[in-house]
């Protein structure tokens, strides 16, 4: 028997009635805020992660699912590397080693493609692409599917699904003021209320400017020499290559250590520290609840100044729903002429389904009423009522002629239908129908031209 691949999983009814209202909900939102949907390719050449990314985070050194396309020209050097990273026994770093091999090749020929890890990188890609910005495009949001190799967890999946939006352009724009970062945040509470999740909590933080990050990422080289042998190997690893992802470390017992190690805020510049307290002061304003967490780093290289994730406790330990950040330069990093200061965040909708599926319950769509023609014939007169119905949004369910009374009344209540409708010859003749609610047990004969408004308003 034929599975699905494991990190991957089918939603099925009712579960997808939840995503459906998720949703909704959150393309309603968006468009209050004047965010436009856009829909990039799920793949993208291998160099847009690589070097929107960054090469040394987790992402694209150990989680990426990349393959070559031979209609390209083949680079020998790049397939031996690619061919070593499917090679599960081979350790973290030697992993590492061979994914830089890997990029140096495919910097060289761009035949090497990759399932999108994340999206915010071809948005922008997207934006400079089709020059977005002349066309005062620049708050888009998407919907869809993204696909990294990491161990299968509660609500991660290796093919999981993200809600997300970007505010990209020129400072002409207002794209790099604080104030377009708190309207983010605001809209997130406002998103999360209205879903419906409960208790949430805002964590905010500064990453600075990139020069304040090489700043603060020398004294923390420094502040990590003499600890990071007592710490886990890949924290090891980074306190060489990246020692901002430190902070990010999600291990207990190096945590009593990383609360010991230097904060960034103390080495941001003033311009960062005054574009961070705007924007807090604005969340005050609203009424939108924070906390700041100084540790609070995001696992990408391309964030700048403002960082946030919103948890929620009902998802355990690993409790971010959503998170996000100021990405200022990753426009010019990617190829634009012009700079296109943003910020953005992605939602895990996984793990938001997870955390509504207790408060909202049972989220399938249930039939108004199940039809059940009954003698030779009535299929045909059943599917003219059914459209009727239809037209004037019922949901309607058809049985079959062929079936007894006793199995329409057993599959309507199966579908968990509010009415069963019977439709015989003498109804047929009469459009006057038996209504029977499967609730109550009360019936009712209806005339033709009152059905829809009654099973509508259930009397």
């Amino acid at each position: 028997m034929i599975k699905a691949v494991r990190g991957t999983r089918d939603l099925l009814p009712p579960e997808t009635a939840l995503w459906n209202h998720v949703e909704s909900v959150v393309r309603d939102v968006f468009r209050t805020y004047n965010f436009q949907e856009i829909r990039t390719p799920i793949f993208e050449e291998t160099q847009l992660f690589a070097r929107g990314v960054g090469e040394e985070t987790d992402i694209v050194s150990k989680e990426m699912y990349t393959w070559s396309d031979h209609g390209g020209v083949h680079s020998d050097e790049g397939q031996q590397a690619l061919d070593i990273l499917d090679d599960t026994k081979i350790s973290l770093d030697e992993r590492a080693a061979h994914v830089r091999a890997f990029l140096a090749a495919s910097k060289l020929r761009s035949q090497f493609l990759t399932l999108r890890p994340e999206n915010t990188a071809g948005v922008v890609r997207a934006y400079i692409e089709h020059k977005l910005g002349d066309r005062g495009l620049n708050k888009l949001y998407y919907i869809g599917p993204q696909f990294r190799r990491e161990r299968p967890q509660k609500g991660r999946y290796r093919q999981f699904y993200q809600i997300g939006a970007e505010v990209i352009g020129p400072a002409s724009s207002g794209s790099e003021s604080p104030a377009r970062d708190a309207e983010l945040l605001e809209m997130l509470a406002t998103l999360l209320d209205r879903l419906g999740i409960k208790n949430w909590n805002l964590q905010l933080n500064s990453v600075g400017s990139s020069a304040d990050r090489a700043r603060y990422n020398d004294v923390l080289r420094k502040a990590l020499e003499p600890v990071k042998d007592k710490m886990c190997a890949d924290c090891q690893r980074r306190a060489g290559t990246n020692p901002l992802r430190v902070l990010d470390c999600k291990v207990p017992e190096d945590q009593p250590i990383i609360a010991t190690l230097p904060r960034i805020y103390d080495y941001l510049d003033d311009a960062s520290k005054k574009h961070f307290e705007e924007v807090t002061a604005i969340l005050e304003s609203v009424g939108v609840p924070f906390e700041i967490n100084h540790r609070l780093v995001r696992g990408l290289d391309y964030y700048t100044r403002t960082a946030f994730e919103f948890t929620h406790g009902a998802l355990g330990a690993q409790n971010a729903i959503l998170g996000g950040g100021r990405y200022d330069g990753l426009a010019e990093l990617l190829g634009s002429p012009q700079p296109a200061p943003g910020i953005g965040f992605a939602i895990g909708e996984d793990r938001l389904v997870m955390a509504l599926q207790e408060s909202i319950g049972d989220a399938q769509q249930k039939p108004d009423v199940y039809i059940a023609p009954l003698g030779a014939g009535m299929n045909r007169e059943a599917a003219k009522l059914a459209r009727e119905l239809r037209r004037q949004d019922i949901v309607a369910e058809l049985g079959d002629e062929t079936f007894r009374l006793k199995k329409s009344f057993e599959t309507a209540d199966k579908l968990g239908c509010r009415y069963i409708l019977i439709l015989g010859e003498n109804e047929a003749k009469s459009n006057t129908f038996a209504v029977k609610n499967l609730k109550t047990g009360e019936q009712v004969s209806i005339p033709r031209v009152e059905l829809a408004q009654k099973l509508r308003s259930g009397q």
